[in-house]
């Protein structure tokens, strides 16, 4: 294992992160889990990252989510069971991403040696994720590597998004900070996404919304104003920073050239799947 800063860490995140990312916003998602029979939005996104737990109910997804109400994890959840199995899921998902990524990439793209380098550097960073305390990367880690590169690359920056994931909500915890307040402190660093957006998409009523604030405004996290006090700021800034630390172990394991590397090949592929749509980051959120 090679000491890797958290900074070097976050930086190949985010240049492999838009690969998976792409997978929930991409037409493909909704329209094949059409043909399964759920219904798209809450309900297919929901059954698609909690399938890898298994048929399991809204308490464990509500917990594990973090910021989803109760109440709309309740709606869909056990429901979408009944309707296709978590392992006819798990299929639909490899399919959607076979389809996107064919689409946005290029056949050329997914049978490159660069293809092929990136998901063995990546599923490599995944083998020092660790499992304790992380749900949805443990989960996600018992299923098999896909054969073709590109899946299997997805496969991979789906471990290490979650590995990341299971950490933020650690941090988010340890700040005090519940699932809505998360968001709406998140609102408020001058991220993208809007309150409107994540309230409405998240299930949350606007007088829930509204008694969160006001909780924060009590903390002194907000300003009467809704932006971030100077607190509030030191308060995000150390959670993101506890998120850092609490994810640099697949780093380390892949080592600096590794990471380098990986950082490179994965941020090539992001910047396609950027620009061709995928994850269209102009248009996230704007309500």
């Amino acid at each position: 294992m090679t000491a890797i800063s958290p900074r070097e860490a976050r930086r190949c995140h985010n240049a492999h992160h838009p690969v998976h990312a792409a997978y929930y916003f991409v037409s493909e998602h909704d329209d094949a889990y059409a043909k399964l029979g759920l219904e798209g939005g809450p309900m297919a996104y929901l059954a698609g990252r909690a399938a890898p737990l298994g048929a399991v109910g809204s308490g464990v997804v509500t917990a594990v989510f973090y910021n989803f109400h109760p109440d709309l994890v309740a709606r869909h959840l056990p429901r979408a069971w009944e309707v296709a199995s978590p392992a006819a899921v798990l299929e639909a998902r490899l399919r959607i991403t076979d389809a996107y990524l064919t689409r946005l990439l290029g056949r050329e793209a997914l049978r490159s040696p660069e293809m092929a380098e990136a998901a063995e550097l990546a599923l490599r960073a995944a083998e020092g994720c660790r499992r304790p305390g992380r749900p949805l990367y443990s989960a996600n880690a018992d299923l098999p590597a896909p054969e073709a590169p590109h899946l299997a690359l997805w496969h991979a920056t789906t471990l290490l998004r979650e590995h990341r994931g299971d950490g933020h909500v650690v941090a988010l915890s340890q700040a005090g900070l519940d699932g809505l307040e998360a968001l709406v402190s998140h609102t408020a660093t001058g991220t993208n996404w809007r309150p409107g957006y994540l309230q409405s998409a998240r299930g949350w009523s606007p007088e829930e919304w509204a008694a969160a604030r006001e909780r924060l405004v009590e903390r002194g996290v907000l300003g009467g104003d809704g932006e971030l006090t100077v607190e509030g700021a030191e308060l995000r800034r150390a959670v993101e920073a506890d998120t850092d630390r609490l994810d640099v172990a697949p780093y380390e394991w892949l080592g600096a050239e590794g990471t380098r590397r990986l950082t490179e090949l994965a941020g090539a592929f992001s910047k396609v799947v950027l620009a061709g749509g995928g994850l269209p980051l102009r248009d996230i959120g704007k309500r």
